[in-house]
């Protein structure tokens, strides 16, 4: 191979290498464990949090930071670095922990293995929720496992000491916590390595709600048997556990557990599946309401359908002027205060419904102001409104109306004309126009609904 394309390969290798594995290193915190019994014989566990450090590298290399317990992952075949998609450090929340096989002994099947192993838990956590990957490191000894209560004689690790290990299993899901509405479909991601081919591996999922836990579907590699559904058979192969549900109920929430068991190591994953259906809004009056002054209308808000409780509920009244965008000055819409709630109402689908209401008493300064009502709950970025403006008509008057005169100005028939009231000093009108604080004028009479004293009768 000529010098050039051996440089241009290289070139190549360089460019397809993803940034995270420039990755040295990572501060994280080892959650320490004594285990002790209490002066009543009974075993306790004291939690020890302390300065650690997961750093990668080659064996032999020095702690980037002396101070803290070093985690060397030095000739490992899986790099746990590939299954952190770029993620900066800053980004990654690391916690270390001492894991316990309960006694359980077997070799590790890997080339250069010794007879016995000390095994720790890594798991890396984004910040944002996106991923959670869970590696089981394991460090080569010369001492024999102690006993099924292998944590009562753990080693004592020192400041500043390293600790030379390689990755033995990774599992990981993109899918730490889902929302789900109510019949949609959820894929539940788990994939896992393993550091040797053929591994004794055995795939499993469980669903737990309320203290009760289900055994959903389990593979085992030996025997190539599978029970239950939801895990495709070709993705086992490749690692894929990934979990599908094929429709979303109230039932359906919970926390499922995908498990890998490679003897003596059990690893599990939890996600969180919460069922969010939001509220349908509606209310028992149309867009415009109109009532006549002093006129009374219960008016109702009714959420329905929505799960989990709870769901907040207002209404809100608002001035015209804020309505029509003139200035500044308008006041904003105004909390009412003699709003109702229903109890929750438990629907056969075990989602909710509650109503909100009130008594609407029509008043002349009501007239144009728009109530509102709002709906907030978990499964809403925004709260849900709904409106309807009010118009109140004057007050209808006892007053008995005259026919109209003979001739012109005669209202054509079984016409009804609606007139805004003018200005109570205006004088008698023609039958055409009618007169001051008159409402409506049909083709037999004028009906006036706020007369004034001097024009009390219709012309």
């Amino acid at each position: 191979m000529s010098l050039l394309l051996r440089i241009s390969v290289y070139l190549c290798l360089c460019a397809g290498v993803p940034r995270v594995t420039l990755l040295s290193w990572l501060p994280c915190q080892f959650t320490d464990e004594h285990v002790f019994l209490n002066p009543a014989n009974l075993t306790e566990t004291e939690l020890r949090p302390r300065e650690a450090a997961l750093q990668f590298g080659q064996a032999g290399d020095a702690p980037l930071n002396p101070h803290a317990v070093t985690f060397l992952i030095a000739g490992s075949k899986l790099d746990l670095r590939r299954f952190l998609e770029e993620t900066e450090a800053e980004h990654l929340d690391c916690e270390l922990r001492r894991f316990s096989t309960d006694g359980r002994h077997a070799r590790w099947p890997v080339t250069g293995a010794t007879g016995y192993n000390r095994w720790f838990s890594c798991t890396l956590r984004h910040a944002q929720g996106l991923f959670t990957v869970t590696g089981v490191l394991r460090q080569p000894t010369d001492q024999p496992a102690p006993g099924q209560h292998d944590y009562h004689s753990w080693p004592a690790i020192a400041d500043g000491e390293t600790l030379t290990t390689s990755v033995a299993v990774v599992i990981k899901t993109r899918t730490p916590s889902v929302r789900a509405a109510l019949a949609s479909q959820q894929k539940l991601h788990c994939q896992f390595a393993v550091d040797h081919r053929g591994p004794n591996v055995t795939v499993e999922w469980h669903r737990q709600r309320r203290g009760e836990r289900t055994r959903l579907f389990s593979h085992g590699a030996r025997s190539g048997r599978s029970e239950g559904a939801g895990v495709g058979p070709r993705g086992l192969a490749g690692g894929d556990a990934s979990y599908g549900l094929p429709f979303a109920r109230i039932t359906s929430g919970g926390t499922y557990v995908c498990s890998v068991a490679i003897p003596p190591l059990f690893v599990s994953l939890d996600i969180s599946l919460h069922i969010e259906e939001p509220p349908r809004v509606s209310l028992n009056v149309g867009p415009a309401l109109s009532l006549q002054e002093g006129g009374e209308r219960k008016v109702s808000c009714e959420a329905e359908g929505y799960y989990p409780l709870d769901v907040e509920m207002v209404w809100s009244v608002q001035d015209p002027a804020a309505l029509d965008g003139r200035g500044g000055g308008a006041p904003p819409p105004q909390l009412l205060q003699n709003v109702l709630l229903s109890s929750h109402k438990r629907n056969h689908d075990d989602t909710y419904s509650l109503t909100a209401f009130f008594l609407l008493r029509a008043a002349p300064r009501d007239s144009g102001r728009r109530f509102t009502c709002s709906a907030s709950h978990r499964s809403l970025r925004a709260p849900v409104r709904k409106s309807f403006v009010l118009t109140v008509e004057g007050e209808r008057s006892s007053l008995q109306c005259r026919r109209p005169p003979h001739g012109g100005g005669r209202a054509p028939p079984d016409r009804r004309v609606l007139f805004r009231p003018q200005s109570p000093a205006a004088g008698p009108a023609p039958w055409a126009s009618p007169p001051s604080g008159c409402s409506r004028c049909c083709s037999r009479c004028c009906c006036c609904s706020r007369c004034t004293q001097r024009e009390n009768t219709c012309r």
